[in-house]
């Protein structure tokens, strides 16, 4: 798959247009020489080829998405001006674009009024809203379950607060029976709800959550980094649409442009449905906000410096692709859940291998069979290893027996754990690229000495 750059003519002419705009200052000499960055350009070049192929279809491994074009286009244009969205003075048009692109993902989520921006990612759209938690709720803990994001805990720590996992169902939900549990001391301030696990794609089921809300008084943050997009999907399974239908309920939200919404890193949102929460950031500077009445970003975030490209880039790629149910976009999701439901048939018609339960999202997980747990580990290993060597790229996760042993992928458990492989099913192209992925699949196992599969 060549890169584009067609679209670079594109990138000339609005350019050109940007230019127009600021034909009435006198010119400026250039600093530096075509002919001075061809060198290092064509040296960083000849660098990144030592990457995977995370633009490619045969990239099934982590959570890596090309930005769409015109999110490129749109966040390099923006470069010859670098806004900051920390405050109108530095961002302007940038910072207006921001708050118009950040009403559209909460109008997605089924909020008209709230409070939210865009930041580094999930890791800081998480502690912003476990900041605000705590702020409501002194003294009081942090819960989310054993399979959510590991940065919960670590984040949690860093504001000081107790932090408590709570176990989940053999799927890898939290199981609402250990929170109602942990919840009767009256010490659990906030919980976090996963709509769709790092892992596997899980997504808590946040109907029985909200039950459980209505009899205890906590506060609900939604961890949708990887999975919450996916609300515009048509084709979720009945579970998992319900858990969505809810997501209008929480408190707080974290989502990330930078990974199913088509976006350059670092992209992600925060979002709160009561406005009222920005008094927790209210803060004085004598030389930033003088510029205008209304609340400038810097007044509703924890980070200070924040690239107004990031804004630009969303913005025009919310213009193209609006989030809307039945549009493209939405379209484009369906199309990646597709093509991992039918990566799981075909896993779990494939006697060399053993999958866990259909995927909620667009995360397939599957565990290689053999006598023990360990044997399980090392050959996930070697086929991860050899699908590498036949272009086909996959991720490893290290998952508990209570999640596999349903499956039964050994015959005997001597680990508590075992390596599966993963594959984040995240583009619309892996539809028609199936066949291939499981064809070099089969190379790659038959590769590592696992004979052609018996039909089941």
């Amino acid at each position: 798959m060549p890169f584009d750059r067609e679209s670079l003519a594109l990138l000339d002419e609005a350019l050109a247009v940007l230019a127009d705009g600021f034909r009435h200052l006198p010119d400026v000499p250039r600093t530096a020489r075509m002919s001075e960055l061809r060198e290092p350009l064509l040296a960083a070049a000849r660098r990144l080829q030592d990457n995977a192929p995370y633009h490619h279809p045969l990239y099934v491994g982590h959570m890596q998405k090309p930005p769409h074009p015109v999110a490129r286009l749109a966040y390099t244009l923006a470069l010859w001006l670098n806004p900051n969205n920390h405050a109108y003075d530095g961002g302007r048009a940038s910072s207006v674009m921001e708050r118009e692109a950040i009403g559209e993902i909460a109008r997605m989520v089924g909020w008209t009024s709230s409070q939210g921006h865009l930041c580094s990612g999930g890791t800081l759209a998480n502690f912003e809203a476990l900041w605000v938690a705590r702020e409501l709720h002194p003294g009081k803990g942090i819960v989310a379950s054993s399979q959510a994001h590991y940065t919960h805990e670590r984040l949690s720590g860093v504001l000081g607060v107790s932090f408590r996992a709570i176990a989940t169902d053999a799927r890898g939900r939290m199981d609402p029976a250990a929170l109602e549990d942990a919840l009767q001391d009256g010490t659990i301030g906030t919980v976090v709800v996963t709509l769709g696990t790092t892992a596997s794609g899980a997504v808590d089921p946040l109907e029985r959550i909200l039950a459980l809300r209505a009899r205890h008084a906590f506060r609900i943050h939604v961890d949708a980094a990887y999975g919450g997009y996916f609300t515009l999907a048509d084709n979720l399974d009945a579970d998992t649409r319900q858990a969505f239908n809810c997501v209008a309920q929480a408190d707080s939200i974290a989502i990330d442009p930078h990974k199913h919404g088509l976006q350059p890193y670092g992209c992600g949102c925060v979002l709160f449905r009561d406005p009222a929460v920005r008094r927790h950031y209210r803060h004085d500077s004598p030389y930033t906000y003088l510029s205008s009445d209304d609340p400038h970003l810097g007044e509703i975030s924890l980070e200070c410096s924040r690239p107004g490209a990031a804004a630009v880039a969303l913005w025009a790629t919310q213009r193209l692709l609006p989030l809307v149910a039945g549009g493209t976009f939405a379209q484009d999701l369906a199309a990646g859940r597709m093509a991992a439901l039918a990566l799981h048939r075909a896993l779990a018609a494939d006697t060399r291998f053993a999958p866990l339960s259909p995927p909620q999202l667009d995360i397939v997980v599957w565990a290689v069979r053999a006598d023990t747990a360990s044997q399980a580990s090392l050959r996930a290993r070697a086929l991860h290893a050899a699908a590498a060597k036949h272009d086909l790229h996959l991720s490893l996760v290290a998952l508990p027996q209570a999640m596999l042993e349903p499956h039964d992928p050994v015959r005997a458990w001597d680990a508590e754990t075992i390596v599966c492989l993963r594959a984040c099913v995240m583009k619309p192209e892996h539809r028609e690229w199936m066949s291939g992925i499981l064809a070099r699949l089969d190379a790659a196992a038959r590769a590592t000495g696992q004979e052609s599969p018996q039909s089941r």
